[in-house]
């Protein structure tokens, strides 16, 4: 290893290579960066140097990173133009109507209610980065009224909210973090009503979700909004986010489950993930949730640099659990919550008739409740069936070739 002295290390130094303070004890990992206040604590410790793997005069890095040049990212390469702040209070009395409101409505007003409080609340995660990039300023009280409000809508319209998620409008450029937030929210809150979790702590998980990329708006939009592939360098500086997402949230004092959940919410059980490689019982059940939802999300979510998959590819891939990153009770409340055939997937039946998920089946995930496509009942909408194992029986999901030809057909 080659020592360094802790009084030349700039401060927002990155190592390419971990930091150690002695052959054995572990300072800094790779992805986190050296600091004035860690600086001040090794010199009060009378540590002069540190080790680590790099040479010491890294080529890449002849210009440390500086995080601080990030504090003022153009807000409009992060935020939407268009979302009129309207603030806690609007969106906490615009959900508690919709959710008296949603239990009177027929199917098909149902489906439109949901996709009004879903596009609310993504405007209301945009005026919450809105507050924090212009004023420095996260509410925790109310952004629990808020997020509470959401879950209690979700538990009575949970298929009508996960058609909707399911089934975005995407945009591709300035708010694609509000379109991950929104989304991760209503899949974290409806993972965690599957887990029959204590509404203070479901509450609380809704919010890690709609704030768990928050340090990423101290980076770069190009790191983040990108048809290319990232250098090293730029990997680096955006594993940071995590860090950056904790601190603020540890300045603007959350509770501290909220501030671990956000740290980790990219920890995987296999001890691969970042920013501290913990594994297994050592990451929060925040961080496990978020750590599943996010990369569930990321498969079916188009991006710059790739295709949308179809939400049964992502349920496949999720279940498989390749290398064993995800918790299995966590993956199991994410395929009862959403069952195999997710709700909104086109799926051809046993019978040679074709139908759409309308509803999940928590006591057997491969079992949904779906809707016909040709077979209609006396109000003219598609008739529900309960599908099984036997008689009438998922063989397959569409093709998204085949998707696209009968919706066609349909005049979709």
């Amino acid at each position: 290893m080659n020592s360094f002295r802790v009084a030349d290390l700039p401060d927002g130094k990155f190592f390419s290579n971990a930091l150690y303070l002695d052959n054995k004890f572990l300072l800094l990992d790779k992805v986190m960066p050296f600091t004035n206040n860690l600086r001040k604590a090794l010199v009060a410790w009378d540590f002069k140097e540190v080790l680590s793997d790099d040479k010491v005069q890294p080529p890449e890095q002849k210009q440390p990173i500086n995080l601080k040049e990030f504090e003022n990212v153009n807000l409009e390469d992060v935020i939407e133009e268009n979302a009129a702040p309207k603030g806690e209070l609007h969106i906490k009395l615009f959900v508690d109507d919709a959710t008296k409101k949603s239990t009177s409505l027929p199917e098909n007003e149902r489906v439109e209610l949901a996709k009004k409080v879903y596009n609310e609340f993504s405007n209301y995660i945009n005026e919450v980065f809105t507050r924090y990039v212009t004023h420095r300023e996260l509410l925790y009280k109310q952004i629990y009224e808020a997020v509470l409000s959401l879950s209690n809508f979700i538990k009575l319209n949970e298929q009508y909210i996960l058609l909707k998620v399911q089934n975005p409008d995407y945009k591709l450029d300035k708010n694609f973090i509000i379109n991950h937030s929104i989304r991760c929210v209503i899949y974290a809150l409806t993972i965690g009503q599957h887990l029959k979790m204590p509404e203070d702590k479901l509450v609380d998980l809704g919010i890690t979700s709609v704030l768990h990329e928050i340090g990423q708006i101290k980076l770069p939009p190009q790191l983040y909004i990108t048809d290319r592939m990232l250098s090293k360098p730029e990997r680096i500086k955006l594993s940071t986010h995590p860090i950056l997402g904790y601190n603020i949230l540890k300045e603007n004092n959350f509770p501290l489950s909220i501030q671990l959940g956000v740290l980790e919410h990219h920890e995987s059980e296999n001890g691969k993930g970042y920013p501290r490689r913990l594994m297994g019982q050592r990451i929060s059940l925040y961080g496990k949730i978020l750590f599943a939802v996010c990369s569930f999300e990321s498969i079916t979510a188009p991006r710059h640099y790739k295709e949308q998959r179809s939400v049964y590819d992502a349920m496949i891939e999720m279940l498989r659990n390749n290398d064993k990153q995800y918790d299995d009770i966590v993956i199991k409340a994410l395929v009862q919550a959403l069952s195999l055939f997710p709700i909104g997937a086109y799926v051809y039946l046993s019978n040679g008739k074709i139908a759409k998920v309308v509803a999940a089946n928590s006591s057997d995930p491969r079992t949904p409740v779906v809707q016909m496509i040709s077979d209609k009942g006396p109000d003219g909408t598609g008739i529900k069936v309960q599908t099984d194992n036997k008689i009438i029986k998922i063989v397959r999901v569409l093709t998204q070739n085949e998707l696209n030809d009968i919706l066609r057909t349909l005049g979709h």
